[in-house]
């Protein structure tokens, strides 16, 4: 399996954790139930990832979302969000730039048409604020 494929099925499990709140493990050995259904070990770190500090990632996106609150985004691009978040804040061998460019594609397949620039637009705006945190310290 590909990062990329790795990365939506992260996706996947994060949009269905927004709906049942069960731990990774449970909503994957569910996923398997009745159905071939293999989960990549990346995907599984990241989906665990986000899971773990959705209060942080969340606060984040409040953060930096300034057009709309967190409750008003599409639950889709929540996802998308709430995923490359993780996979920038806690998966540190993914470039920033690559795990943005990453979620823009998936926004591009599954969101709507301008949820995609949106997206693109709240995470680059996270990481150079991030990342000029960094350099300060």
């Amino acid at each position: 399996m590909t990062r990329r494929e790795a990365r939506e099925q992260a996706f996947m499990l994060v949009f269905e954790w927004e709906f049942h709140h069960m731990d990774i493990d449970t909503m994957i050995e569910n996923a398997q139930l009745g159905r071939e259904f293999r989960v990549d070990a990346y995907a599984k770190k990241l989906a665990g990832a986000v899971v773990e500090h959705i209060d942080v990632i969340d606060g984040k996106i409040d953060q930096f979302s300034t057009k709309w609150k967190r409750k008003r985004i599409a639950k889709v691009s929540l996802a998308v969000l709430r995923m490359a978040l993780g996979e920038i804040l806690y998966c540190k061998e993914v470039p920033s730039s690559v795990a943005i460019n990453e979620a823009v594609e998936i926004a591009k397949k599954y969101a709507a048409d301008t949820d995609a620039a949106y997206i693109n637009g709240v995470l680059g705006g996270a990481v150079r604020v991030m990342q000029s945190a960094a350099s300060e310290a």
